[in-house]
C-alpha cells in the first residue's frame, strides 16, 4: 500500500512538474489554435465516410486557413470572445460577490458557519452544497469555487483544498445530484429524438436517471472528503499560501453589530426568496413554460438562474454592508464591485484565446469528426452490453477533453449511441447514463473546459505561482475516484435490476 501511494505521489509530482513548465495557459490555446487551423486546412478535402446527424450528409472538415474563413474570423473575434457562454455568468456573479466581500458579510458569514461545523466536516459538508449545486448549473461554480477557497482559509487550512474541492463537485461530479437540474430534460430531448430514429413511438422521460443519480451521490461525497483529506491537502502541505494579503478574506471574531447585521441580512434574504417563491407557485406564472414547467432548460425561470443568483448575493451583501457600517454611501458599493472585477483580469486575458480556439474548433468540425470516429470504432467492437456501456463512459471521457459542451457532445454522439444499443438491447436511458458517467469526471482535468482558467485564477489569488500542472495534478485523484465510484455504483445498479429513474429500466424496449 506505500509503495503505490508513493508511486501515485511521484506520478503527480510528474504532472505537476510537466505542467507547469508549460507555457502560460493563455498560449496554450494560441497553440491549439494554431493546430486547429492546421488540421482543417490538411483534412479539408479528405473524404469521411461518417455522417452527421446535424445534416444527414457524410461530415466535411471545413478549411479555416481560406481568405473567407480567415476574414470571417476576423469579423468575429469581438462576438466571439464577447460571446463566449461562461463570460457573462462569470462577470454578472462577480458584481455581486464583490459587494458581499467588500461590505464583509462573507467574512462574518464564514465564521458564523466556522462556528458551527467542525474543521474536520468542512470537506463533507463543502462536497455536498457542491453537489446541490448543480440545481443552478454552471452559476455554482462561479458561486462555490471562491468560496470553498475562502471557507478552507477561514478555518486555517489550504485554500486550494477548498477550491479544487469544490471544483471537483461542482463539475467532475456533473452526473450526480439530489434534485433534477436543467441538464435533465436538455439531454433527454437529444436521447428521445435518437432513440425515435428505430421507434417512432418511443419516449423518455425527462427524470429517466434521478434514482440513480441520487444513489451515487452519497458514494461521491464520501468520495470527494476521503480525497481531500487523504490526498489533496497532504500534497498542499509544502505549497505556501504567498498571495495578496490585500485580497484574501479576512475573518476575525464577529462583534454584537455584526452579528446583528447578519440576522437582518438572513431576514432580507429570506424575504427575497419569499417573493420568488410567490412568483413562481402560481400556474400562470411567467417563470413557467407553456405548458407550466419550471425545470427545463428552456423555462424563463432556469434561463434567469443567473441574475436571481446575483440578487441573493447582493442582497444580503448591500443589506449587511449598511446595517454593519461598512457601507456609507452607493460609493462603496460601487467600490466593491470595482475591486472585484479588477481581479478577473488574467481571467479575461485566458477566455479571450480560449473563445477564439473553441470557435474555431467547432466550426471547422474537427470536434465532430472526433466524436463521430470514436462512435464507429466502438460500434465496430461489436462487444457484450456490460463492456460496451464501460466503453461509451471512456470514450465519452476521451471526447470531453476536446469537446467542453455536454449538450454539444451528446447532440452528436446520441443519433450514434443510442440507436446502436437499442438494437443491442439496451434502453436508450442507460445509454444516456452512461454519457453522463463519462462526460463529468474529465471535465476537471481538461484545461479546455471554459471555467477551468477561471479556477486558476482564484488559485493564484492564494499561491501565486499556481500553473496548469498543480490545478491538474491536484484533480486527477478526483478524477480516477469518481469513476471508480460511479462503476462500482452501475454494477450495484445492473447486478439488482434496480430502475434508473422514473419510467426507466434496462432492457429496450
Amino acid at each position: 500500500m506505500a509503495t503505490d501511494s508513493a508511486k501515485q505521489s511521484r506520478f503527480l509530482d510528474w504532472v505537476e512538474r510537466t505542467g507547469n513548465r508549460m507555457p502560460d495557459p493563455a498560449l496554450h490555446f494560441v497553440f491549439a489554435l494554431l493546430v486547429a487551423w492546421a488540421l482543417s486546412a490538411l483534412l479539408a478535402g479528405v473524404s469521411f465516410a461518417e455522417i452527421d446527424p446535424r445534416t444527414g450528409q457524410p461530415i466535411v472538415i471545413n478549411n479555416q486557413l481560406t481568405a473567407t474563413a480567415l476574414v470571417t474570423f476576423l469579423t468575429k473575434i469581438v462576438t466571439t470572445f464577447a460571446g463566449f457562454p461562461p463570460l457573462g455568468v462569470v462577470l454578472v456573479m462577480v458584481l455581486g460577490v464583490g459587494v458581499a466581500e467588500h461590505s464583509g458579510f462573507f467574512a462574518a458569514g464564514l465564521q458564523r458557519l466556522l462556528d458551527f461545523t467542525p474543521r474536520s466536516l468542512l470537506s463533507p459538508a463543502l462536497a455536498t452544497a457542491s453537489i446541490l449545486g448543480h440545481t443552478i448549473a454552471d452559476a455554482a461554480i462561479v458561486a462555490l469555487v471562491p468560496l470553498g477557497g475562502a471557507l478552507f482559509y477561514a478555518a486555517g487550512r489550504h485554500p486550494l483544498s477548498g477550491i479544487m474541492l469544490a471544483f471537483a463537485g461542482t463539475t467532475g461530479a456533473f452526473a450526480m445530484n439530489l434534485l433534477p437540474t436543467g441538464l435533465d430534460p436538455l439531454l433527454q430531448g437529444f436521447t428521445q429524438s435518437a432513440a425515435q430514429i428505430l421507434d417512432p413511438a418511443r419516449t423518455v422521460n425527462p427524470l429517466c436517471n434521478m434514482w440513480f443519480m441520487m444513489f451515487v451521490s452519497l458514494p461521491t461525497i464520501l468520495v470527494s472528503w476521503w480525497i481531500t483529506d487523504k490526498v489533496v491537502e497532504p500534497r498542499l502541505s509544502r505549497v505556501p499560501v504567498d498571495g495578496d494579503p490585500d485580497g484574501l478574506p479576512k475573518v476575525q471574531p464577529v462583534t454584537p453589530k455584526e452579528q446583528r447585521a447578519l440576522w437582518i441580512a438572513l431576514g432580507a434574504t429570506l424575504a427575497l426568496a419569499s417573493l420568488l417563491v410567490a412568483a413562481v407557485l402560481p400556474a400562470d406564472s411567467p417563470f413557467r413554460t407553456a405548458d407550466g414547467g419550471l425545470t427545463g432548460s428552456q423555462s424563463p425561470l432556469m434561463q434567469a438562474i443567473v441574475p436571481l443568483m446575483l440578487l441573493f448575493v447582493l442582497m444580503p451583501g448591500l443589506v449587511y454592508g449598511y446595517a454593519a457600517g461598512t457601507f456609507h454611501s452607493h460609493k462603496d458599493v460601487i467600490k466593491g464591485m470595482t475591486k472585484a472585477m479588477s481581479s478577473m483580469g488574467y481571467y479575461l486575458v485566458l477566455v479571450f484565446f480560449a473563445a477564439l480556439f473553441i470557435y474555431t474548433f467547432s466550426v471547422s468540425n474537427l470536434g465532430a469528426l472526433l466524436a463521430l470516429k470514436g462512435g464507429a470504432f466502438l460500434k465496430s467492437l461489436n462487444l457484450a452490453p456490460m463492456i460496451t456501456i464501460l466503453g461509451i463512459i471512456v470514450l465519452t471521457g476521451f471526447i470531453n477533453l476536446v469537446v467542453g459542451s455536454a449538450s454539444a457532445k451528446w447532440a452528436m454522439l446520441a443519433p450514434i449511441f443510442v440507436p446502436m444499443l437499442m438494437t443491442a438491447g439496451i434502453s436508450p436511458e442507460l445509454t444516456q447514463l452512461a454519457f453522463r458517467l463519462g462526460d463529468g469526471p474529465s471535465n476537471i482535468v481538461t484545461p479546455l473546459l471554459p471555467y477551468f482558467p477561471l479556477v486558476i485564477a482564484f488559485c493564484i489569488r492564494y499561491v501565486k505561482n499556481t500553473g496548469l500542472g498543480t490545478a491538474i495534478s491536484l484533480m486527477m485523484p478526483y478524477t480516477f475516484a469518481y469513476y471508480v465510484a460511479s462503476l462500482i455504483c452501475l454494477a450495484i445498479y445492473w447486478g439488482a435490476g434496480l430502475p434508473l429513474g422514473i419510467e426507466a429500466g434496462y432492457v429496450y424496449p
